[in-house]
């Protein structure tokens, strides 16, 4: 048998797995724990798929770290008294384990030092697929069982491509408004030009939700800055969105 078919079938066969696994994942109640309150929780949820090489990957830190550092991100989290933070890397899986766990970030010093930890950041591994859904899935069950409650909850998307795996975007994008959570994304549009149209159409969800567009990884430091800039000053109102954690995730 041609082995290129024998390549497609297991990752159609892992990809299948991939959403049975998110469904199972995403609706185990969250466990009841003491909570910290904050303005924001945000996941930065990071292609690392194939068609993202070792040098834009390095290009995606040091541009999260380079907007962290900004003047005025460091102002715009001050001003909110504190938001909580993790980087989930993604392709056609998503690495929950990962290297940048949930943390405060309040002041200047741990501002910093978060800017530092990601540039410093290892590659989790390179997955073959794109599976935006899939990531979203992840990001919600991160959100739902870290220890802090925003006031607003928001998952940001970078990528360079289309989704071709994993959980479908209809399904992901319902659940995060059954949560509550906005969905922004930030389309590098080296590979599609028009990737930040079928972000804005497919992927991004919610309140107030946008797309910046970077032209390519080398632009990308500048598109994070203006997207943290513009996410960090949203006007709070209210206390946490209902069906907050402990409560399983509504079907869609």
């Amino acid at each position: 048998m041609d082995t290129r078919l024998v390549q497609n079938y297991r990752m159609i066969r892992g990809s299948r797995l991939v959403v049975i696994l998110v469904m199972a994942l995403v609706f185990v109640p969250g466990v009841a724990c003491a909570q910290t309150a904050v303005s924001i929780e945000l996941v930065l949820a990071v292609d690392t798929s194939a068609s993202v090489d070792n040098k834009e990957y390095e290009l995606q830190m040091r541009g999260i770290a380079k907007a962290f550092r900004s003047p005025k991100v460091i102002h715009a989290i001050e001003s909110t008294g504190g938001i909580a933070v993790m980087l989930v890397q993604w392709s056609s899986w998503a690495n929950t384990e990962s290297p940048m766990p949930w943390r405060m970030l309040n002041d200047r010093p741990s501002i910093l030092s978060f800017a530092a930890e990601v540039e410093s950041s290892r590659r989790a591994g390179v997955g073959n697929l794109t599976g935006i859904g899939t990531a979203i899935g992840a990001s919600l069950k991160s959100i739902e069982d870290n220890r802090f409650a925003g006031r607003l909850r928001k998952i940001d998307i970078s990528g360079d491509g289309l989704n071709n795996s994993g959980l479908p975007l209809v399904q992901a994008r319902n659940l995060a408004r059954s949560k509550s959570v906005t969905i922004n994304a930030l389309a590098i549009q080296t590979d599609f030009p028009n990737l930040a149209t079928y972000f804005r159409e497919h992927v991004i969800s919610g309140p107030d939700a946008f797309v910046v567009a970077a032209v390519d990884y080398e632009d990308f430091a500048r598109a994070m800055r203006i997207k943290l800039v513009r996410e960090l000053t949203t006007k709070l109102s209210g206390g946490p969105p209902p069906g907050r954690k402990g409560a399983m995730l509504q079907p869609f």
